[in-house]
């Protein structure tokens, strides 16, 4: 499955040369794994209210290809690359139109309250399936 979710690029979000700062493009890649989590059914406070589970990153490796600016149309695209009981693999590009700017590979981990690995909730192993 691959999800798309739209940024613009605003003020706030850019340097004194008028490009994104690059920690922006880590906050960017957060909010479309979230949605993409709200898009398989999840509600992440009630898994972790109810359940104790919350999701972490547990590794990233980016690379950066092009600057985004001041008032750009992004799209984050989020692709699951692999599952396992545990851990969740995923591909995140940053596209302005058709050109690839930013490309992470996130690797998310499931954990209970005290930060020890438990197991996906079924819906996300459904989903990367």
């Amino acid at each position: 499955m691959t999800h798309e979710f739209p940024i613009r690029v605003y003020y706030e979000d850019t340097d004194m040369a008028g490009i994104v700062y690059y920690a922006n493009y880590l906050k960017y890649i957060e909010r479309a794994r979230s949605d993409w989590v709200r898009s398989c059914g999840i509600d992440q406070n009630t898994l972790r209210d109810t359940d104790g589970v919350v999701f972490v990153v547990s590794r990233i490796e980016a690379n950066y290809h092009a600057p985004a600016r001041f008032d750009d149309v992004l799209t984050v695209k989020t692709t699951v690359l692999s599952a396992s009981r545990v851990r969740l693999v995923m591909a995140q590009d940053i596209r302005r139109a058709a050109e690839k700017i930013f490309v992470a590979v996130v690797t998310l981990a499931c954990v209970d309250g005290d930060g020890r690995p438990v197991r996906l909730p079924a819906d996300i192993r459904r989903t990367s399936e």
